[in-house]
């Protein structure tokens, strides 16, 4: 199995100005420039060799996430043990009633964002972290992500590694 992911992270704002700009015809501005874009492959700077995609449901309120445990595509293992997080998004259902909470995990946790790392997020919110192959290296004392929520509610989960 192959994998080419393409990381994208764009956040574009026309503004319209009251008047014109000098010696210019359009009194639109774009803002767009800090935008990034990257295709990742098992050979790019930043490898790209195995995702994971799913849902993440809570059980009386908690969930934990073992990167040496998931299941990829088809119902293959990903086993991330030795790879780097290279990209992790958290999308959380607007129909969720209640926040849901990623953080390092109690047991064996990764450092994803550093050692203090907790995000809570609010119905219809996302978050994309890209790492820029600077994160720990998923290890048996380094695996989990703890979810904290509301009973038996869902976040949608992104993870590549490489």
């Amino acid at each position: 199995m192959s994998i080419t992911a393409e990381y994208v992270s764009g956040v574009t704002a026309n503004e319209t100005l009251e008047t014109s700009v000098p010696a210019s015809t359009d009194p639109i501005v774009k803002h767009n420039g800090y935008d990034t874009s990257e295709s990742l492959t098992a050979t790019s700077d930043r490898p790209i060799t195995k995702v994971a995609y799913f849902s993440q449901a809570l059980t009386a309120g908690t969930a934990t996430i073992d990167l040496t445990a998931l299941t990829g595509t088809n119902g293959a293992a990903i086993d991330g043990s030795g790879l780097k997080v290279q990209m992790f998004k958290i999308a959380v259902p607007s129909g969720n009633a209640n926040t849901y909470q990623v953080k390092v995990g109690a047991a064996n946790g990764y450092d994803l964002m550093g050692a203090n790392w907790d995000d809570t997020l609010q119905p219809g919110q996302e978050m994309t972290f890209f790492g820029y192959d600077a994160t720990p290296d998923v290890a048996g004392a380094d695996k989990t992500i703890d979810c904290v929520g509301t009973g038996s509610q869902a976040a949608n989960i992104t993870i590549w590694f490489g």
